[in-house]
């Protein structure tokens, strides 16, 4: 069928292809992180504490300089695994750090029951506080200075990384919110925070008025009165970058409460907020593309020495 030439360029051509496919499998494999499920005893929470742990290629516990970390928090009824099981953080997290995108970081995505909140079925965002940074950061070489953390994610784990950094600055060098569910004032009539135990009080119906106290606005004044510089220059601690995302035909409206918040943030930090909108809606594809993005803008400050920072 195949002359003598024709067939031994074939051949080599086939050998060249099988060669670069295995090149490509070894450097993958070389160049991948270290995933695995853990526990600890909360306090706060009275039982055990689940998280999921992205440790880089070549994790070195005596490394000179501890690891960045980023703390990557899951949506509403979602669970310690979905950052890897849905949202492709492993994969999307060696690609950048081969690339020389991101540094090789530690990646921290816990398990929560409620909104990040302390909410009425679980104190979440204490035992995230009291909890789980000291037993991080404690065991892991990573983080433990504020210009080496950073925290995000997704709908309610959008709602509970925008709290987080605007209730404590002083611990967060960035934050990102992709497809914030930090509805304002209240949420649609079809989200899950309305049917949510976190805000369900003891009559099973959805509490307003908690939700409204818990929601990111109740804290805007008291971060604007913290990274606003006084007339002498001063300040208590440099404003915390922000970075969103939403699809632009999501069902829960994330893109009209996004750009409500990119105006309420623009306010106090005009030169610190960034919003990207992406094709789709409230799903994982919107955040799995909108993930890099996120991570390469937090990665402009997270790793930078910030002389306003307190611990």
């Amino acid at each position: 069928m195949f002359g003598t030439s024709t067939a031994r360029r074939v051949t080599l051509l086939t050998r060249h292809i099988a060669g670069l496919v295995s090149w490509l499998l070894l450097s993958s494999h070389a160049l991948a992180g270290n995933v695995s499920y853990q526990q600890f005893f909360s306090p706060t929470l009275g039982h055990n504490y689940p998280y999921t742990v992205y440790l880089p290629d070549n994790y070195d516990t005596d490394a000179s300089t501890p690891y960045p970390v980023v703390y990557l928090l899951h949506g509403s009824f979602g669970n310690e695994r979905d950052w890897v099981t849905r949202g492709n953080l492993p994969q999307t997290a060696n690609r950048l750090i081969a690339a020389g995108h991101l540094p090789p970081t530690v990646f921290i995505m816990p398990g929560s029951r409620s909104w990040w909140v302390d909410g009425y079925n679980e104190a979440a965002r204490s035992a995230f506080f009291n909890d789980l940074l000291p037993h991080i950061e404690s065991t892991y070489h990573a983080g433990g200075e504020r210009h080496l953390r950073g925290v995000a994610g997704s709908s309610a784990g959008g709602y509970g990384a925008l709290n987080f950094a605007l209730e404590r600055p002083e611990l967060f060098a960035a934050v990102a919110a992709l497809s914030p569910a930090s509805y304002s004032p209240a949420p649609p009539s079809h989200s899950s925070a309305r049917r949510h135990p976190a805000f369900s009080n003891e009559h099973g119906q959805f509490d307003r008025e908690r939700w409204e106290a818990l929601n990111y606005t109740t804290h805007l004044e008291n971060y604007r009165l913290q990274v606003t510089p006084r007339t002498t220059g001063e300040r208590e601690i440099s404003p915390v970058p922000l970075y969103i995302s939403a699809g632009r035909s999501d069902v829960y409206d994330a893109e009209f409460h996004a750009r409500l918040l990119r105006q309420a943030m623009e306010r106090i930090q005009p030169n610190n907020v960034r919003l990207d909108l992406y094709p789709g809606g409230h799903t994982w594809r919107v955040w799995r593309a909108s993930l890099p993005a996120a991570l390469n803008f937090m990665f402009q400050h997270i790793g930078q020495p910030d002389d306003d920072a307190t611990e």
